[in-house]
């Protein structure tokens, strides 16, 4: 038994190559768990849902219109520097809200927000001119992820406006992990 607890311990010999080769295992061991600890998990892709009072679909049975990740970059890019309650001063990029709703022909007076997390939040059509709101998926140029308000997060100007959208109110608007849209 001493003879074990002397080869652990290391020493000269054969004793010293064991404790070597355990250092060496530990630290890959160690390595590999850092590594794992910071990977990055991959951003959803992105799709959004858009039913209700639209005029242009693209399903067979004409009642959604789904966009892809192909059509959703595609849509002009603009970008809001702002705080929310969340985050701090950031930059959000995406499409603008209003032209998503003209690529679907909406003609509804409000925009109901479906959220993966099963969340609903209602938003009057009129503030995409008031407010020029833009439904973000990145910011500060990396992509949103679920764990970080993605895919796709609904954002305001709250810095320029803060009257109207500061407090419970203006919070309720920032709606974030956004998979579908009814206009009604």
């Amino acid at each position: 038994m001493a003879k074990v607890i002397a080869t652990l311990r290391g020493g000269t010999g054969a004793p010293g190559r064991v404790r070597w080769v355990m250092g060496l295992i530990m630290g890959l061991i160690f390595a590999l768990a850092a590594c794992c600890a910071q990977a990055q998990e991959a951003p959803p892709p992105l799709t959004l849902d858009v039913q209700g009072k639209i005029a242009n679909t693209n399903d067979a049975a004409h009642r959604v219109y789904h966009f892809t990740e192909a059509e959703l970059l595609a849509l002009p890019v603009h970008s809001i520097t702002t705080a929310t309650t969340w985050t701090p001063r950031s930059t959000f990029t995406g499409p603008l809200l209003a032209d998503i709703l003209k690529t679907v022909g909406a003609f509804g007076t409000e925009i109901e927000f479906r959220t993966f997390d099963d969340y609903t939040y209602t938003v009057p059509v009129s503030d995409c001119a008031r407010y020029g709101v833009i439904v973000a998926y990145s910011m500060n140029g990396r992509r949103l992820k679920i764990s970080d308000f993605g895919p796709l997060f609904l954002i305001y100007p709250r810095d320029a406006f803060p009257d109207d959208l500061t407090g419970a109110l203006g919070d309720s608007k920032f709606v974030w992990q956004i998979k579908a849209l009814i206009v009604r």
